[in-house]
């Protein structure tokens, strides 16, 4: 938790395989700690086909079963049905868009948003930016994707920087969202 806290948390991500593998893991996250989530990132990541939407997509019966059977993830079969319908909808909106990061950060402007929360328990767990992904990501057939995980995908790839404001990552993380 420490290493991904001082080094990715935050950080604005624009690749498109990059924000899938956090929607995933986000997703499969509800419930759940993000503990969790991180201990198994490695075999997510071999299990769906290193983060590969176009493969995800294309998963039928055969592997489903075979993620039912991975113990190194979370088995839950509506998350891992949600996952392989998500990837499609991934796929239309990069045809629709150009790119998924471009559908994606329009939610906040195109830019990083900027908080400065005093303290942990400040931090909010949605916002109407997260509401409003939420509901067109709903929209357009994803689901898992409620505007609490939605807050906390924006979180884990930099949509919002809500390092608190005392946290030495604050400022390096809002130096990368400066053009």
């Amino acid at each position: 938790m420490i290493v991904y806290h001082d080094e990715e948390w935050g950080v604005p991500v624009h690749d498109d395989r990059t924000l899938f593998e956090f929607l995933l893991l986000d997703s499969f996250q509800a419930g759940l700690s993000w503990a969790v989530i991180l201990r198994k990132r490695a075999a997510f990541r071999k299990a769906f086909a290193d983060f590969d939407p176009v493969r995800v997509a294309g998963f039928g019966e055969g592997e489903v079963r075979a993620l039912l059977e991975n113990a190194g993830i979370v088995r839950n079969r509506q998350k891992i049905l949600a996952t392989i319908s998500n990837a499609a909808g991934f796929l239309e909106v990069q045809r629709e868009f150009g790119s998924f990061d471009r559908f994606i950060w329009q939610f906040v402007g195109g830019a990083p948003i900027q908080n400065r929360w005093s303290a942990l328990k400040d931090v909010p767990a949605s916002t109407e930016e997260a509401e409003q992904m939420s509901r067109e990501l709903k929209r357009r057939g994803f689901s898992f994707v409620g505007s609490t995980i939605c807050y906390a995908f924006m979180q884990g790839a930099g949509l919002v920087n809500d390092h608190v404001a005392g946290c030495f990552r604050h400022p390096e993380i809002e130096s990368l969202s400066v053009d």
